[in-house]
């Protein structure tokens, strides 16, 4: 069974700094602390990537996952679903950007699967901290560059 979560931060900077942070995947090993290598394996027919994969630490060992990005809803939203994973069998997720007086309130919802069992409020802590670290790295990174 799957947890789901939703987190959001309120960040000084525009929706479409923001967007440009969080879909340039290849920068990510610059300033996502888990993020150890990016490749992207596929584009879509306007250039940008679509199937990209990750090396990331996890759980204590390293781990490897491929997402695939949605951009329908872009700049306003960035979506992803998991196509392969070795430790996870679901990783999908989305960033929705949202204007709010001088800022921009990021709400970031996460779906996580383990291959293994494990009891829900494991996956739900393990949920939480991805989430609370990638918003604080983002907006970090995103504040850095407005």
């Amino acid at each position: 069974m799957s947890q789901k979560a939703t987190e959001s931060i309120e960040v000084k900077a525009s929706v479409d700094t923001l967007y440009a942070v969080a879909s340039d995947y290849l920068h990510y090993p610059d300033w996502v602390a888990d993020v150890k290598k990016v490749t992207v394996l596929s584009i879509d027919e306007s250039g940008r990537p679509l199937d990209v994969e990750f090396r990331a630490a996890a759980f204590g060992r390293t781990t490897s996952y491929t997402l695939r990005y949605d951009y329908s809803e872009a700049p306003a939203t960035l979506r992803w679903s998991q196509v392969r994973g070795d430790l996870t069998t679901r990783l999908d997720g989305s960033y929705d950007f949202r204007v709010h007086g001088d800022s921009t309130t990021v709400r970031y919802e996460l779906e996580v699967d383990l291959l293994v069992p494990i009891p829900s409020f494991v996956k739900s802590r393990a949920a939480g901290r991805i989430q609370v670290q990638a918003l604080r790295e983002l907006k970090a990174r995103a504040e850095s560059l407005a």
